[in-house]
């Protein structure tokens, strides 16, 4: 499945929220009960946590403090994203943050 390749190769890290069903199903032009099946699989599988209302996300792979820095690390770039930050720019910031 594509989204344990990505979650393997760290390009889906632990806390990224992922489409919801609805939205999903659309892009892809398949139906929602499709999404919602896969979904509820990879919740099994433990790739994924529902949280309510606030939607799917990649689940914890496992090593706390990667998944730590992971989650960060995604807050930060929807907070820059937010803020229409450029992203050569945040990455400089990241990179005289850890100078």
């Amino acid at each position: 499945m594509a989204v344990i390749e990505q979650v393997r190769a760290g390009s889906l890290p632990a806390g990224t929220k992922i489409p919801t069903v609805r939205a999903l199903a659309a892009d892809l032009g398949i139906a929602p009960n499709t999404v919602a099946r896969a979904y509820r699989e990879l919740e099994a599988d433990g790739v994924l946590e529902t949280r309510g209302r606030q939607g799917s996300f990649i689940a914890s792979s496992g090593d706390p403090t990667r998944d730590i820095a992971s989650r960060a690390a995604v807050d930060y770039v929807a907070t820059v994203r937010r803020l229409g930050v450029a992203d050569t720019d945040a990455l400089e910031f990241v990179r005289r943050a850890l100078d």
